[in-house]
């Protein structure tokens, strides 16, 4: 079964993730959905989707331009893990809001859902990303805490890989 990774990127922040991902992952495809048409994940079986959140804790522009396409594919057969940045001192409220919309709408059609995260070690005041004391895959806060971003990475890598590949 193929892996694949969709991801939107407004700053190159969730681009720069999104191939560190899919270097330590190997064997992974890779698309910027900027580029690539959403319909592209019908040809896998496995996908990682990755979203920055961006304005009040919405989807970025690459996100927003295919949701209305991305919300009408079958997804009902996939394995999807998410990835998602966010900025949690500036934008505390809405912090990586982007992969909680997601979520929330794969949850609504019964997608299985691999690869949350615990929220230990963030600092923020409300995340639609955040079920309890997990969020719903790895977040990255590029902007206050890089130098955890690769020991993030390894560590969610690690959790996710049999499930993905």
């Amino acid at each position: 079964m193929a892996t694949a990774i969709f991801y939107g990127s407004n700053t190159g922040n969730c681009e720069d993730i999104a191939k560190k991902i899919a270097k330590k992952l190997g064997n992974v495809d890779i698309y910027n959905l900027d580029k690539t048409k959403i319909e592209k994940i019908n040809d896998y079986d496995k996908i990682i989707l990755g979203a920055s959140t961006w304005g009040d804790g919405e989807l970025n522009d690459d996100w927003e331009s295919a949701w209305d396409d991305f919300k009408e594919l079958d997804l009902s057969n996939k394995i999807v893990a998410l990835f998602g940045l966010g900025d949690q001192e500036s934008y505390c409220d809405e912090f990586s809001n982007a992969i909680g919309i997601i979520y929330e709408h794969l949850q609504s059609i019964g997608v299985k859902v691999v690869g949350f995260t615990s929220t230990e070690g963030y600092y923020h005041d409300y995340s639609k990303a955040q079920i309890d004391k997990e969020f719903v895959g790895l977040v990255i806060d590029e902007d206050n805490q890089s130098d955890l971003t690769d020991q993030r990475i390894d560590n969610w890598i690690n959790e996710i890989k049999s499930d993905i590949l």
